[in-house]
């Protein structure tokens, strides 16, 4: 059973459609308007092994908020969906990339309770692209897939090395969480539930 799914979002402010196939081989056509963004999208599918296709028009004139947070928004949906009840993936995972002098490291659990954990500091603008959104970016997401997630910047000089570092470090972790384990049955939870 293949794991994917194809989520649109349209409001005033941004048009959205994300198609996810979780099981992939790390290809990508990502078109935001943005481009530093379409470059740590495509980092991230690529190191995740996602196949992602996610393409965005917002008012971006404005500024870049709306459109990074609802691409967060859309991508959550999406990996909910594709994942379906849960079952059989081993819900944690974790990674620790460096990008030249940078490190992250990134841990998620796939829990059904929406957790961000922002630690470390990234401000300032690297392009035209404010930084600042990127924490925006992770809190849509992990509202909608209703994960834990904690990303603990550990030290860095280059901002772009910086958020490079976070997203490569989000894509291996979340590879981690939803690979499957023919050992679990069922939920990964004593509930039953996530």
């Amino acid at each position: 059973m293949k794991r994917e799914a194809r989520v649109e979002r349209k409001t005033k402010e941004t048009t959205i459609s994300v198609q996810w196939r979780i099981d992939g081989n790390g290809s990508y056509t990502i078109s935001t308007g943005i481009p530093f963004f379409d470059h740590m999208l495509s980092l991230f599918a690529k190191h995740g092994l996602f196949d992602l296709t996610i393409k965005a028009k917002g008012d971006i004139d404005i500024d870049y908020h709306h459109t990074v947070e609802d691409i967060g928004i859309v991508m959550g949906k999406a990996l909910n969906k594709a994942l379906g009840e849960y079952k059989g993936i081993k819900r944690y995972g974790y990674a620790i990339i460096p990008m030249d002098e940078s490190l992250c490291m990134c841990a998620i659990d796939l829990s059904g309770r929406p957790t961000l954990v922002w630690k470390g500091k990234v401000q300032g603008k690297t392009g035209e692209f404010d930084a600042d959104v990127v924490k925006e970016f992770f809190q849509g997401f992990v509202n909608e897939a209703k994960a834990s997630l904690h990303i603990n910047l550990l030290y860095g000089g280059n901002l772009h090395h910086r958020v490079e570092a976070i997203f490569k470090s989000f894509g291996k972790a979340l590879q981690e969480a939803v690979s499957k384990d023919k050992r679990i049955r069922g939920v990964p939870s004593t509930k039953g539930v996530l």
